[in-house]
């Protein structure tokens, strides 16, 4: 077994989409970024790659390449999990808390938890999403930025 950990910050702008495990939340400020900025999704790629030591998002889907502009998140998910299973490697859980002071993200938990759990190919009980706020400290507590961490546990395959 290996455990990875990830972390992600946007800052967040009027206009935009916010995108938070694939669901987008109504809201009237989303992520800068050069991908659709779900940072729940990149600090889980991120956990992925650092558990079976693959470098990082950065690494395999660069913001300088056009290709990734816009791109969905959750479709790089999907990807980083064919490499993890490439590698001989299958997710076990996921843990994660997303910081953002508004909007109130407890009516969209469970929605996210199903939606990562079925690009993740395992049971949505396998999937800990947590909400917290910065009581107003840092940028993401003056709801300039959104901030994720997640930490990931893989087990390789036995037939490997």
């Amino acid at each position: 077994m290996r455990i990875g950990q990830g972390r992600d910050l946007h800052r967040l702008e009027e206009g935009r989409r916010l995108i938070l495990g694939g669901i987008e939340i109504p809201f009237t400020k989303g992520c800068v970024a050069h991908s659709d900025g779900d940072v729940l999704v990149h600090a889980v790629i991120d956990a992925i790659f650092g558990a079976a030591a693959l470098g990082d998002i950065g690494s395999h889907f660069p913001d300088t390449d056009p290709a990734y502009r816009g791109a969905d998140s959750m479709d790089l998910l999907a990807k980083a999990v064919r490499l993890l299973n490439a590698e001989g490697y299958r997710l076990v859980n996921v843990d994660s808390t997303v910081t953002l002071e508004k909007p109130k993200l407890r009516a969209f938990i469970e929605p996210i938890r199903i939606s990562l759990a079925r690009v993740l190919r395992i049971e949505p009980g396998s999937v800990s999403v947590k909400a917290k706020t910065n009581e107003g400290l840092d940028a993401a507590g003056r709801g300039e930025a959104v901030e994720a961490q997640a930490v990931v546990l893989i087990k390789k395959h036995r037939n490997r």
